[in-house]
């Protein structure tokens, strides 16, 4: 848990602030130094374009961990207000609730994302809205589930009988109670937008020239792979850490709920 927490703390530092420290552009472009090898001069190496890969791994790290929390922020928050609705109100909201949930997962998640992408012109926003409009679902699922379990609590009953505000009872009970659920979801809902911006943009489909992702960077390593190897070996090194910090994460969080609820 530490050791992740740590990978991923330096990780965004050296996203957001490495470029006060490596003064290299990610933009200039070097015909003399043409898919170098990782060295003192380029630690991470240099792409086809002699482009500094380090100065490039920083900057399009800016763009993939804006892309995946800004994506798991959205999702997340729908997923709570669905879930939380579904699971206090039931009745005709929660067989709405079955029915979305059902329609959305009918087409399989990256596929509705090539077929949004496809139409619109990719930007990070739009990548942002897209990933986090196909990835609610589950957070808003499990959600749901546990809504339905605290709803059938007599305090609660006992609340809605005195005729108590529902939505006082849903931000002063629900909210606290189903906060662990929430960032357990939302650490799965970072790394797997991440994920998805970065195949996304391993197509050609993700943000575009000259802003640039981890995933963007990788996919122009595809084609060097053979001669170059660390074209593509770190910014996929990168979304490798991120992701595992973020599953080690929610992995511990979700082992403190359980532990929590055997107390109760």
């Amino acid at each position: 848990m530490r050791v992740s927490v740590v990978i991923l703390v330096s990780i965004v530092l050296l996203s957001f602030f490495g470029g006060f420290f490596y003064n290299a552009s990610p933009y200039a472009l070097n015909p003399d130094a043409i898919l170098l090898p990782p060295s003192l001069q380029h630690p991470f190496g240099t792409d086809r374009l002699g482009r500094d890969l380090l100065a490039r791994v920083i900057e399009g790290g800016k763009n993939s961990l804006i892309i995946g929390v800004g994506s798991a922020v959205i999702a997340s928050l729908i997923g709570l207000i669905v879930g939380v609705s579904a699971g206090f109100f039931r009745g005709v909201v929660d067989k709405a609730f079955v029915v979305i949930v059902d329609l959305f997962l009918t087409f399989p998640t990256f596929f509705l994302l090539l077929a949004l992408v496809s139409y619109i012109q990719a930007s990070s926003l739009v990548l942002i809205i897209v990933i986090s409009l196909t990835g609610w679902m589950g957070s808003a699922r499990m959600i749901r589930s546990e809504s339905f379990a605290i709803a059938k609590k007599p305090f609660i009953k006992i609340l809605q009988i005195a005729n108590y505000p529902s939505y006082k009872i849903i931000f002063k009970y629900f909210t606290p109670l189903i906060a662990p659920i929430f960032f357990i979801s939302f650490t799965f809902g970072v790394g797997g937008a991440i994920l998805a911006e970065s195949g996304l943009s391993f197509l050609g489909l993700g943000v575009l020239p000259p802003q640039m992702s981890w995933g963007s960077i990788l996919s122009e390593g595809k084609e060097v792979i053979d001669i170059a190897w660390w074209v593509s070996f770190f910014p996929g090194f990168m979304i490798f850490l991120v992701t595992y910090s973020l599953i080690s994460i929610s992995d511990y969080l979700q082992k403190l709920t359980n532990k929590k609820e055997r107390v109760l």
